[in-house]
């Protein structure tokens, strides 16, 4: 089983596509899944958009009447699936956004390497639509400045696509004092797959394209501030996790001192 984690906070123009394509792409499969969303405190028509695909689809919606966050959300949702599970060393938990920055396309290539025996599956994005040369900076750089969170041969520690067996997770779960996560953000992705990897015997990256120009409302990255609070948080966390066995390619992982998120044409 996998199960799809959506956290969403005013996407009703975005969430229900998104739905559609995750079916249509992942009809062909043989394996099984379910999807999790959290609206969290959504204003807009997120709440009416996603009523009638809980009749068409295996979906779950986790309604928050108060905005609780990002990270929240998330390990609301993680939570939720190790609970569901009874085969956590099969069944995996894939985190995605509702604003289509994130492609369903890439779904069968993250099912097939799990099930090559990938304990953690991280995109590692080609940036394509940020106009801010500041944002992309910023991506690129986010590993440095969250220097206190270390995944060997990671280079994008702060994607916030990837997939999790849930054995793993569970693990990780287990071996905290109170909330998994404790950053916000971009951060709450690395302090995630910090402790995650941890718990891993195998962690995969692989490449895809992240299609920033495909959301219907302005990014909620002001990079500024956003540099500071990862800066703050790196100096909290201290979390290192284990090298990826091998890159998209199927050959050896990245030096963990490679600097460069590549973009795709602006």
């Amino acid at each position: 089983m996998l199960y799809l984690c959506i956290p969403s906070h005013n996407e009703a123009q975005t969430v229900g596509l998104l739905l559609w394509k995750i079916r249509k792409t992942l009809q062909a499969s043989t394996r099984e899944y379910e999807i999790l969303v959290a609206d969290d405190g959504s204003t807009d028509a997120t709440a009416e958009i996603l009523e009638p695909y809980t009749k068409a689809l295996p979906l779950t919606v986790v309604r928050h009447g108060e905005r609780h966050g990002y990270a929240r959300s998330v390990e609301e949702l993680l939570r939720l699936a190790v609970e569901r599970t009874d085969r956590p060393k099969r069944d995996a938990a894939i985190i995605m956004h509702a604003d289509f920055a994130h492609g369903p396309e890439y779904l069968p290539e993250i099912a097939r390497r799990l099930e090559g025996g990938a304990d953690v599956v991280v995109t590692q994005a080609t940036l394509q639509g940020e106009p801010r040369r500041a944002a992309r900076l910023l991506r690129r750089y986010a590993k440095w400045l969250l220097r206190g969170v270390k995944v060997s041969g990671v280079r994008d520690i702060v994607s916030g696509y990837l997939a999790i067996r849930l054995v793993s997770l569970r693990n990780a779960i287990r071996a905290q004092e109170g909330p998994l996560l404790t950053a916000e953000g971009w951060a709450a992705n690395a302090e995630l797959l910090g402790r995650v990897a941890q718990q891993a015997r195998r962690v995969e990256t692989m490449d895809v394209v992240e299609r920033l120009d495909l959301r219907s409302r302005d990014s909620r990255v002001d990079p500024w501030p956003m540099a500071r609070e990862l800066w703050r948080v790196g100096g909290r966390l201290r979390i290192s996790g284990r090298p990826p066995a091998e890159n998209r390619r199927g050959g050896p992982a990245r030096p963990a001192d490679e600097p460069e998120l590549e973009e795709a044409t602006k």
